[in-house]
């Protein structure tokens, strides 16, 4: 299983000396990494910054830049950001889960989703 990807962002995220930055790597979120940002003071006052720390979080490399931080993500355009919430909402996005079953009455095959939740 993949739990690590690859990325290029579309703009790049301009350094401290002034190098363009594109090629990083972002894991796959944990319930701590979301659990974590959501208690984060700055989610608490605003929160439209909680993709800001999520993505500081599993964002695990960026070339030029020894460490992601928040004031790290506010910098990037927001192409490169837009890029990496949807790469997030991708890689951590999972199918619920579904079962094959066969219909009694006209035989046909159907995929029917699995519902844990009790819910629907």
């Amino acid at each position: 299983m993949t739990t690590i990807y690859d990325f290029k962002l579309p703009r790049g995220y301009l350094n401290q000396a002034g190098e363009v930055c594109r090629n990083g790597k972002m894991r796959l979120a944990t319930a701590g990494d979301e659990i974590g940002a959501v208690r984060d003071p700055r989610v608490q006052a605003n929160p439209s910054y909680l993709s800001i720390v999520i993505l500081s979080k599993v964002i695990t490399e960026l070339e030029g830049v020894e460490t992601v931080t928040p004031s790290i993500v506010e910098k990037f355009f927001t192409a490169d950001l837009a890029f990496l919430q949807d790469m997030y909402q991708r890689i951590n996005d999972c199918e619920p889960p579904a079962m094959k079953v066969v219909c009694p009455q006209c035989g046909k095959e159907h995929e029917v989703p699995l519902n844990f939740t009790g819910e629907g």
